[in-house]
């Protein structure tokens, strides 16, 4: 599951393979934010993938 979210991460936010891995600790640990628009773009990309995700406010 990690490269499907990688993939996704890739594709959204334009980053490469090394920071996608960075970026993946980060949303799997709880600690990536952003916008609540952003967040929930990137939530309905992850779960268009196939990936249950979900935008909260912390």
């Amino acid at each position: 599951m990690s490269v499907a979210i990688m993939r996704v991460l890739r594709a959204e936010l334009g980053i490469d393979l090394m920071n996608a891995r960075t970026v993946l600790r980060r949303v799997v640990d709880g600690d990536y934010s952003g916008t609540l628009p952003e967040m929930e773009h990137l939530a309905r990309a992850l779960r268009k993938s196939g990936i249950r995700a979900a935008a909260t406010r912390p």
